[in-house]
């Protein structure tokens, strides 16, 4: 995949605006499904913050962005390198609307009762209470503008982006995707008491 073949003017590389009108139902589909499952438009605080930075909190994932937006940019990379090993035939369109159908499934799943329960024992989310839509349509932006990243971006430049998204994440909150996947699959008692400890607000 050389920089030449990332072009968005070569044949394949543009975005048809039926995919776009996909792309903006799909969101919508996602807004009305949470919406649906009681989910709160926004934060219960009544306001509506570009980015809330403060992980143990009754505000966290409320908001459009948070420490966990970095996640959801390399899920965006991610989909976009297992579809392109799937389909590289693919038009980009296409590829874009399976990715993002793929995070909005994985958003609704991720609000559901399983999953928020699973959050609050095994991981360090313990006040989580799951996302409001804002949020949640903050996380599907975030994925489709990885994607979209690494549609043009050298493979060594995407690679390079997701170990620093990762790093970010896991320094600043001792917490990020790598570490959500593990602590959901097989919980560690040793890596829960590190966030933990992590997350603590400073004593005084």
């Amino acid at each position: 995949m050389s920089s030449a073949s990332l072009s968005p003017t070569l044949p394949g590389r543009r975005i048809a605006p039926l995919c776009w009108a996909i792309a903006l139902a799909l969101a919508a589909g996602l807004a009305l499904t949470l919406l649906a499952m009681g989910r709160l438009p926004w934060c219960a605080c009544g306001t509506i913050k570009l980015w809330h930075g403060v992980v143990l909190s009754s505000e966290n994932s409320q908001h459009l962005t948070d420490w966990y937006t970095l996640s959801h940019l390399v899920h965006g990379f991610l989909f976009y390198a297992g579809l392109w090993a799937l389909g590289r035939r693919w038009p980009l369109g296409v590829r874009l609307v399976l990715a993002l159908a793929l995070e909005a499934s994985w958003e609704v799943f991720e609000n559901t009762e399983f999953i928020i329960g699973r959050y609050r024992e095994d991981t360090a989310a313990l006040d989580y209470h799951g996302d409001s839509v804002v949020n949640s349509l903050g996380d599907y932006a975030a994925a489709a503008t990885g994607f979209l990243l690494a549609a043009r971006l050298p493979v060594w430049t995407s690679a390079a982006a997701v170990i620093l998204l990762e790093a970010t994440a896991g320094f600043a909150i001792r917490d990020n995707l790598t570490l959500n996947i593990i602590m959901l699959l097989h919980p560690i008692d040793a890596i829960r008491d590190w966030q933990l400890i992590g997350m603590q607000p400073p004593p005084g």
